[in-house]
């Protein structure tokens, strides 16, 4: 059996970080990684002419972000594209009311108005809130007290449970009440038309990564760690757990001795989510030009509420829509078609026949993949936010979990999966590491 100083369980983008700054900083590090590819949730499919990014697509933010400089010193192009933090306005938006008649503008400000009055004292209220609070319970709260009218409140109502279910994946009273703590966007938010992908894989260049290996046990000690992946057993002084929070809430991968209390407790009180994305290319545009997203209130958007135009990425009339939390699960079992044809109802219910038959589908299965459960985790109603950074703490010197349900200040991105890797490497050298070394080293 062959001795590595670390040993990476995961090979996406906290799994590559931390294995590459141990490299760097003369470690030997195996990373043992169960798909066949590099990058785990950060999938860029290019099995037909166009790149779509089923997992991770957007930097929220790119001011002081660590991923935009690393993609700016790769070279990978962005193209701006503000509206992936579920904003209500931002840039150009088409506002459809209940009754599927496009907002006027002066109506679509007095809605946005009453979105931007209720996070204000929404704010003042979670901050009050109790352990056991739900986002619905403080949203509740902060709507009872601005005296509106049941039929503007319902409007701003519907506004708070899409945002919960776009940004984690969740009902909104399965959310905790500081679940949205993390929802703040500094700087423009960018997409890759190349492909997100190319930064986990530029980072991954020149290590010892071992596809195909499918990590089930990893038992640890004060004298170091093993880790099972089919025949193969590893052997190290430490290891790094990277796989996603889905995978260990299914004891995919049995930890033993099991997790200490405060990490297991921690880990039990955050939730994988079910988020869907569903891409529909069409031979014709029929939404408005100079238009980001499209939204729809009332009933008719229970499910389907918001469309976001991809078509400057690659020049061909794009849409974007998620299915999230309960149509997300709910939808599960259906086939393609079926979720397709549901989507285009509404299409229609706001565009007519206008609307033609999408020429190209593509919608993902997060929920049903073996090697995540679910796209990204959640703080459950219980948890705390201290539970993320908790659930990282090193357990007896030589084992520690990253990725990006472990960094509390900005959870379920690709930044916290990075800062997280970084950590990682940080804790098991005892020093600190600049991140640059992650995109100006020099091999």
């Amino acid at each position: 059996m062959v001795h590595f100083d670390t040993i990476v369980v995961g090979a996406g983008l906290a799994g590559v970080t931390a294995a590459r700054l141990l490299t760097l900083a003369g470690r030997r590090v195996v990373v043992l990684e169960a798909r066949d590819r590099v990058g785990g949730r950060m999938w860029t499919d290019r099995s037909d002419a166009f790149v779509t990014d089923r997992g991770a697509s957007w930097i929220h933010g790119i001011n002081d972000s660590p991923v935009a400089a690393a993609a700016a010193a790769f070279a990978m192009r962005m193209v701006e594209f503000t509206v992936g933090g579920y904003q209500p306005d931002s840039r150009p938006i088409a506002h459809y009311g209940p009754d599927g008649v496009r907002l006027t503008d002066a109506a679509a400000r007095a809605y946005v108005d009453d979105i931007h009055a209720l996070d204000a004292a929404l704010a003042r209220v979670v901050v009050d809130s109790q352990p056991d609070d739900s986002y619905r319970d403080v949203t509740e709260r902060a709507l009872a007290a601005q005296g509106w009218d049941d039929e503007r409140a319902q409007r701003v109502r519907e506004y708070l449970e899409h945002r919960t279910e776009e940004q984690y994946g969740a009902w909104i009273e399965d959310l905790a009440a500081h679940g949205l703590d993390d929802d703040t966007v500094d700087g423009d938010e960018v997409v890759f038309p190349d492909g997100y992908d190319r930064l986990p894989q530029t980072i991954a260049e020149g290590l010892d990564i071992r596809l195909g290996h499918i990590v089930t046990h990893v038992r640890w000690s004060a004298d170091g760690v093993t880790v099972t992946a089919g025949d193969d057993t590893f052997a190290a002084d430490s290891a790094v757990i990277t796989v996603p929070t889905g995978v260990l809430l299914a004891n995919d991968v049995v930890i033993e001795p099991p997790l200490p209390p405060q990490q297991a407790e921690a880990l039990g009180r955050l939730v994988m989510n079910a988020f869907e994305k569903v891409f529909l290319r069409f031979p014709e545009k029929f939404w408005d030009d100079d238009v980001y997203a499209i939204r729809q209130q009332g009933p008719e958007g229970r499910w389907w509420h918001s469309w976001y135009d991809l078509s400057a990425l690659h020049g061909v009339p794009t849409l974007l829509t998620f299915a999230a939390g309960p149509a997300a699960q709910t939808t599960r079992t259906w086939s393609d078609e079926q979720i397709v044809e549901s989507v285009l109802v509404q299409l229609r219910r706001l565009y007519g026949d206008r609307v033609g038959e999408p020429t190209q589908v593509r919608i993902t299965r997060w929920q049903d993949d073996p090697f995540a459960h679910g796209a990204y985790a959640y703080m459950a109603v219980g948890s705390t936010t201290a539970d993320h950074d908790d659930l990282a703490k090193p357990i007896g010197g030589v084992l520690h979990i990253a990725g990006e349900a472990t960094w509390t200040d900005d959870p379920a991105t690709v930044p916290g999966a990075l800062y997280s890797g970084h950590r990682a490497a940080e804790n098991i050298l005892g020093r600190d590491i600049p991140i640059e070394q992650l995109w100006t080293r020099e091999d």
